[in-house]
């Protein structure tokens, strides 16, 4: 797969299709094969970038302290590699904080801003769930002790009784041990630092915020103090789900981005 050095970092990336680009930013746990189902399903109408995070996949790793916005920098950088000048710009969790220091940076770069299961400032027990997460692998040492004390923390409870397979598929690939401890550790103190809650009236890009009720990680106080902030954005909640409201309850996801792009694409 192809690698472009934006400055500070080198940054692996997939892109499919033609059209308005939309533009994936994954979570502190994954890498860009968490958007594969998306790019798939959009590469028909529009162009697809899908990329490793600093510290995360085949890109550079994170072997020093950085934050939401310098990987908002190497964002922004690669948009510029591609020749991207405007994109829809989804973020999944860490991703969304991300994109908000882009849309802070360079308002002019989005067509659209969504984030799915984000934040603008963790709230307490987000922040406690990420420390422990944190805690567990310094301790531990290995990604797959890690995982069984994190995969559950995903979903919500009724998913996760009702899908072991998936569950356990999802347990085995966070036990990789090829992930880079370090990098997890400096990504999880910039979620923890993550705060431009005040800065959000700034950011006047449509944008969608979508929440899943029963999310530990992201809860539905962080989503509601977006809301309070943002100028112009839409609350959508995923009733039956947690963090990973992409996958629990896919179908709805996917439609409710793709109307997204749909009403907001020139």
């Amino acid at each position: 797969m192809p690698v472009v050095n934006t400055g500070r970092f080198d940054i692996n990336y997939i892109e499919d299709g033609d059209g308005f680009p939309v533009l994936l930013i994954h979570g502190l746990a994954g890498d860009h094969t968490a958007w594969l189902p998306q790019v798939a399903a959009w590469k028909d109408r529009y162009r697809v970038i899908a990329f490793d995070n600093p510290g995360s996949g085949d890109s550079s790793l994170v072997s020093e302290p950085a934050g939401t916005e310098d990987l908002a920098d190497a964002t922004l950088g690669l948009m510029d590699k591609l020749g991207i000048d405007k994109a829809h710009v989804v973020g999944r969790s860490m991703g969304g904080a991300v994109a908000q220091h882009m849309a802070l940076k360079a308002p002019e770069r989005f067509q659209s801003m969504a984030m799915a299961a984000s934040f603008a400032r963790l709230d307490p027990v987000g922040a406690r769930v990420i420390s422990n997460l944190q805690q567990l692998l310094e301790w531990r040492g290995n990604w797959a002790e890690w995982a069984p004390h994190a995969v559950f923390l995903f979903v919500a409870p009724q998913f996760f009784n009702e899908n072991p397979e998936l569950i356990a598929k999802v347990t085995a690939l966070v036990s990789d041990e090829g992930r880079d401890m370090a990098s997890y550790d400096h990504l999880a103190t910039a979620c923890l630092e993550h705060d431009v809650l005040d800065r959000l009236d700034g950011i006047a890009t449509p944008t969608l915020v979508m929440g899943g009720r029963f999310d530990p990680i992201c809860s539905m106080t962080a989503q509601n103090w977006m809301m309070d902030k943002l100028p112009n954005a839409r609350l959508e909640v995923f009733e039956k789900s947690s963090h990973f409201f992409l996958v629990e309850e896919a179908a709805k996801a996917m439609s409710t981005l793709e109307g997204w792009f749909e009403e907001h694409t020139p």
